[in-house]
């Protein structure tokens, strides 16, 4: 089981505390926002100081959200290193451990803007950042969560950007952490095993061990997965 804990307060109040508690890894919410409705990629920011590991886990995660919505990657290869001309930057430089700051989607999007509000679209992105933390900390730990704008000391009212439609980008990151947290607190044994997995929407219908080793490829015309080693 993974500990989690969520961190109030201004940006750099947070990391103190998370570094303070020896967190493995540190995880920042948000939702992209844009003048243009037709924005479509996942991107990650890091801090400018940023580890191997935490450019990494920031590659994966971007690259796993677009396979997941079908959407393009952003950035170089997934990151934004120091963020946008630095904004993003000091929301995680003073952190002593691996530390993301997700925007999977944007919020100015009407598309995106349907999944950021479902039950399935946080849930598929909830799964997402799971199977990231997995990855790239299979021994476990406690797990720093923050909610990008809401909970500032310096700026309560602050919720971000508006979802299309209506609603606030910290509320439905906030929701996204929430599905996060409990997925990663059911996790009772460290995945050791490479596993396929088919889902459909945000339900799992079969998994299988295969050998680490193992080509898989998926036939669409035939509806053929194959697993071979």
């Amino acid at each position: 089981m993974y500990d989690t804990r969520f961190y109030k307060g201004d940006y750099q109040e947070r990391q103190r505390q998370a570094n303070e508690d020896k967190c493995v890894a540190y995880v920042e919410h948000h939702f992209n926002s844009s003048a243009s409705p037709s924005a479509n990629y996942a991107v990650v920011i890091t801090g400018a100081n940023a580890s191997q590991t935490s450019r990494n886990w920031g590659r994966w995660y971007a690259q796993a959200v677009a396979r997941e919505f079908n959407i393009a990657v952003g950035g170089d290869q997934g990151i934004l290193v120091g963020g946008y001309n630095g904004r993003g930057d000091y929301n995680l430089r003073f952190t002593n451990m691996p530390a993301i700051l997700l925007e999977p989607l944007f919020a100015s999007n009407p598309q995106h803007a349907e999944w950021i509000k479902s039950e399935s679209g946080q849930s598929r992105l909830a799964q997402v950042l799971t199977d990231s933390i997995q990855r790239f900390f299979p021994n476990r730990g406690l797990i720093g969560l923050s909610v990008g704008h809401k909970y500032k000391t310096s700026s309560p009212n602050d919720r971000g950007a508006a979802i299309y439609g209506g609603g606030w980008e910290a509320d439905y990151a906030e929701q996204v952490l929430t599905k996060a947290e409990a997925m990663l607190k059911a996790v009772a044994e460290p995945q050791l095993n490479r596993l396929v997995r088919v889902v459909q929407g945000d339900q799992l219908l079969w998994q299988w061990v295969v050998d680490e080793d193992a080509e898989i490829n998926w036939d669409p015309v035939r509806g053929v997965l194959r697993i071979g080693q």
